[in-house]
């Protein structure tokens, strides 16, 4: 239950998981999307994933024409003959579907290790014109004080050869490898792109298709009504975003051209885990009810719950409150926090019975009573 390193380094991180799960057939009716001034022709690596769809389904109605490249093991027949879909293995180095071809954008989705953009480059060498690549705030150096910035040093890798780093070796030490061979592919995509290249680097990405649970734990338990625990003491900052508010960015970055590098964090306003727990329940409605529980408390007891960071931890402390304000100026949009949860849990409840039963994060319902009780006997 303890919040641990290898959790907070995987900030950001695409759920791979979340590929094989239903599409949103039951969210909320989006508005009319205007079509873009002039089609594109957007390749994306990945695509089949957590926010790929979400940026698939935006270029599509934008008007530009999508190629998607991965390893053809999640289908996706929703979109048909809509989208092409080229199939190879990046892990292996079969990129050979790419070879002859251009595009004006390329948007990469899942890499975290540096050999993988160091090919994408090869390959695409003078064969496309942006590059927006996915990272993470834990590429960051020091997350203990808010209001980081892109700027900000970043996390130094300390092994002896990054090229060589495997998805078995990122496995086997996520919380030593996962931000540094993040910056180290940041730092290969600006080598082989250029000016050319885009780096967005979100905090929790949440929302329908989020096969973690991260966020999904709070709706999802304040739905089920009763005694709530909420670590800290409701003044934490949290730091969400929306998957579809990342994927949709994602693509006017890429209508306009945009580079630089990018904090995609939100919402745009200061939010603490007291505001995000209250606007679940605006959300769920029921009879809840909330008790804090000191983060020191939770320390000595080991429990850990997710998306909340105390803003006193010695390391983490400022990943609720990075700055995004440089993401704000380039357009960056967010939906309601309302409209995410309602969605989320539209979404959630289409899940079978037993994938419902059983969250990825979070405490049980008993290990949750085990700390009330423990709180509230202390001075027994």
């Amino acid at each position: 239950m303890r919040t641990t390193r290898r959790d907070l380094f995987k900030l950001g991180a695409l759920a791979a998981a979340s590929a094989a799960l239903p599409s949103i057939a039951a969210a909320a009716t989006a508005p009319p999307v205007a079509r873009a001034a002039r089609p594109l022709r957007i390749l994306i690596l990945g695509g089949t994933g957590f926010t790929g769809p979400f940026q698939v389904d935006y270029a599509l109605a934008r008007g530009h024409k999508v190629t998607l490249f991965n390893r053809g093991r999640s289908p996706s027949p929703e979109w048909g003959s809509e989208v092409e879909q080229l199939h190879g293995d990046r892990n292996s180095g079969d990129l050979s579907a790419l070879a002859g071809r251009e595009w004006d954008v390329c948007i990469d989705n899942p890499t975290t290790l540096p050999f993988w953009v160091r090919d994408a480059g090869q390959a695409l060498r003078g064969r496309v014109g942006h590059y927006l690549f996915i990272s993470t705030i834990s590429v960051y150096a020091d997350g203990a004080k808010a209001g980081i910035t892109e700027d900000a040093p970043l996390a130094p890798y300390r092994g002896s050869d990054a090229m060589a780093e495997t998805r078995e070796t990122l496995m086997a030490d996520m919380a030593a490898l996962y931000g540094p061979l993040k910056a180290l592919s940041e730092a290969e995509a600006r080598r082989q792109f250029g000016p050319r290249a885009t780096i967005v680097r979100p905090g929790y990405i949440v929302g329908p298709r989020d096969a973690t649970d991260r966020f999904t734990y709070w709706p999802h338990r304040i739905a089920q009504g009763g005694e709530v625990l909420v670590p800290g003491d409701g003044r934490d900052p949290v730091q969400i975003i929306d998957g579809r508010d990342l994927g949709e960015w994602m693509i006017r970055l890429a209508e306009n051209g945009t580079t630089g590098t990018f904090n995609a964090c939100g919402p745009d306003y200061a939010m603490s885990t007291d505001a995000m727990v209250h606007g679940c329940h605006a959300v769920t409605g029921g009879p809840a009810t909330f008790t804090h529980v000191p983060a020191e408390f939770l320390e000595s007891q080991e429990a850990g719950f997710p998306i909340w960071v105390s803003r006193t931890h010695p390391q983490y402390g400022g990943y609720g409150a990075v700055s995004n304000a440089r993401a704000l100026e380039a357009g960056l949009t967010f939906r309601p926090l309302a409209t995410t949860v309602a969605d989320l849990l539209a979404w959630f409840r289409s899940l079978p019975a037993e994938r419902q039963a059983k969250l990825q994060a979070g405490p049980t319902r008993e290990q949750e009573a085990a700390i009330l009780a423990a709180w509230k006997g202390r001075a027994a």
